[in-house]
């Protein structure tokens, strides 16, 4: 049995960036913060603050499509920031599809405020989800 990890999720926004904390282990996860930042590299200052505190093994980020799965203009931009992460941080990067966890908690009046940390939350445990699945 593989060592128990310790994953970050993102989910990516050119506003803002949800973030959580799961593992492996217990295949649950929590809702961090959001940042908000205008700044590039103010994003990745507050990233990597969170990466020291943490020590992820491993970071999931959400990839946007359309509900038919076809990529549209954040598609890019999700990819292009998991891509950065992996490069800055030198952390292997894993993609789960995100087309649907926004909308399952835009319904919930008690996640609206903090609903970009609550999807990679939902992110994450979608990703813990198909691993199982898939015996990995």
């Amino acid at each position: 049995m593989p060592s128990p990890l310790t994953v970050m999720g993102f989910d990516y926004g050119t506003r803002r960036i949800g973030i959580a904390i799961g593992n492996t282990l217990s295949c649950t996860a929590q809702a961090l913060e959001v940042i908000a930042r205008d700044n590039e590299d103010a994003r990745f200052a507050d990233i990597e603050s969170l990466l020291k505190e943490w020590m992820p093994n491993l970071l999931v980020v959400g990839v946007p499509t359309h509900s038919d799965g076809a990529e549209h203009e954040m598609t890019a931009k999700a990819k292009r920031f998991g891509n950065q992460l992996s490069g800055r941080f030198k952390l292997p990067v894993e993609w789960v599809d995100e087309r649907y966890s926004s909308v399952v908690l835009e319904g919930d009046p008690e996640m609206r405020d903090n609903l970009d940390a609550h999807s990679a939350t939902l992110l994450l445990e979608q990703y813990f989800a198909e691993r199982s699945l898939t015996g990995n």
